[in-house]
């Protein structure tokens, strides 16, 4: 019986993605967990803590299938914790090499290390979206690079720009998280195996031997220490997952209101019935964006919980660690059903040009005042200049007329700069500014970071 969006039939594959529930499910985190069994196993036989019979035993024998789901289900909800009733299971299917499973482990080194084995499978599906959505945007940036529509700062007309440049803002975002996922990717996946109180006392001095065997065995990083408290990896992971989550929602949010009636400039890719209304026809609202606004919102509040888990008490935590199996997968979910919004609405995204054109025109000119006091400084100085524009924007506005129009009737302007050199202030596409070279700079620098 589903309960949530990330289980239900009808919202799992809006609040998350079939891939990432894979790599989160109940099987896999299982599968994980003798994965770390068998693997402490064969690393102890390498060292010599254990007969190397017993490992071969332990790692035919350790299966899923060979599970009884339902008591392991019930013995969790006993102990606390899943690693004991899935050891004693394990023991007895190995038979006399049962003994040997779990050597000097606590459930914890088990359990984490079986997380960061999740988290690293989660991290390749990221990247793979991250260097999708940038390649989505350096094609938008290169396509729409001189494309004019209005620039707006507290939502209102600022200056003029280009849809290439607002996608060049939006891209340089995601290059970063690029180079965040490759930095952060060391620190975080690291294994755990340090024993009771992380000591790793029950091996005696061959504990950091296994240790470091037991990670060569699964292709992670030897911690620096024990972490079984230490959870700043795990927490800069979530906070990542934030942040690329809150660039989305930036990227969902202008879009959304892009396709505001009243402005019109850019849609969602067309499919029949997508973002219909039940009472109003025309209606086509921006589902993908809103999905991603509303991801972004749900990964911001993981985040915090795993900053607030990281307050641990002593050498093992009582309860924030709980916290952490509420955060991560629905994290990641959130996270990857985002992703692939954006990689449908971006691929699909439709550009009104003549809709930004209308837009940028519809102050009739007064959106390049900045350009008409910039081109009378010389000769009047800043200020004067400033005054004398000012005075005619306030006119314009009153009158419901052109910049240039009163800039005419103002006479000011006119005696420092003939008509056509005011026509030419005037019109918008003459005002970008550096913002299609800044497109190329852009470009530029998102081949350079790797994909």
């Amino acid at each position: 019986m589903s309960s949530t969006v990330f289980d239900s039939v009808l919202f799992r594959d809006m609040f998350g993605t079939a891939e990432m529930r894979g790599v989160f499910s109940d099987q896999a985190l299982i599968e994980r967990y003798i994965e770390v069994e068998v693997g402490l196993a064969r690393a102890q036989a390498r060292c010599g803590v254990i007969p190397s019979e017993a490992a071969e035993r332990i790692a035919e024998c350790s299966t899923y299938s060979s599970l009884d789901l339902a008591l392991m289900q019930h013995e969790t909800e006993i102990v606390g914790y899943p690693i004991l009733p899935l050891v004693e299971q394990l023991s007895k299917t190995c038979g006399d090499a049962g003994r040997y499973v779990h050597w000097g482990a606590t459930t914890q080194d088990i359990m984490d290390t079986a997380v960061v084995l999740q988290i690293r499978a989660a991290l390749v599906l990221i990247e793979r979206d991250i260097k999708a959505v940038r390649g989505l945007l350096a094609d938008l940036a290169m396509r729409y690079r001189d494309t004019p529509m209005a620039g707006r700062t507290h939502l209102q007309h600022a200056l003029p720009i280009t849809f290439g440049y607002k996608c060049a803002v939006w891209l340089s975002m995601f290059d970063r998280h690029a180079e965040r996922l490759v930095e952060l990717r060391p620190r975080v996946e690291i294994g755990q195996f340090a024993g009771a109180a992380g000591t790793l006392a029950s091996l005696g001095d061959k504990g950091l031997e296994v240790q470091e065997a037991l990670m060569a065995e699964l292709g992670l990083g030897v911690p620096q220490a024990t972490w079984h408290v230490a959870r700043d990896g795990l927490a800069e992971t979530l906070n990542f997952l934030g942040l690329v989550t809150a660039s989305l929602g930036k990227v969902a949010l202008d879009v959304m209101m892009m396709m505001t009636s009243e402005l019109g400039e850019v849609y969602e890719p067309f499919v029949k019935g997508r973002g219909a209304s039940s009472t109003m026809p025309q209606k086509r609202n921006p589902i993908s964006c809103e999905l991603m606004y509303a991801a972004a919102k749900g990964v911001r509040q993981h985040a915090g919980l795993m900053l607030d888990a990281m307050i641990q008490d002593f050498e093992r935590s009582t309860g924030p660690w709980q916290a952490e199996w509420i955060a991560i997968p629905e994290a990641f979910a959130l996270s990857a059903a985002s992703l692939g919004q954006a990689k449908f609405m971006l691929a699909g995204l439709e550009v009104r040009p003549e809709r930004m054109r209308k837009n940028l025109d519809m102050t009739q000119g007064l959106i390049v005042a900045e350009a008409v006091m910039m081109g009378l400084a010389p000769a009047l100085g800043r200020q004067v200049a400033h005054d004398v524009v000012y005075a005619a924007c306030r006119m314009a506005n009153d009158e419901g007329t052109s910049l240039l129009d009163a800039l005419l009737a103002q006479g000011e302007a006119t005696a420092e700069l003939d008509i056509e050199e005011l026509k030419r202030l005037t019109d918008p596409s003459n005002y970008l500014g550096l913002a299609p070279q800044m497109v190329d700079i852009a470009l530029a620098r998102e081949g350079s970071v790797k994909r």
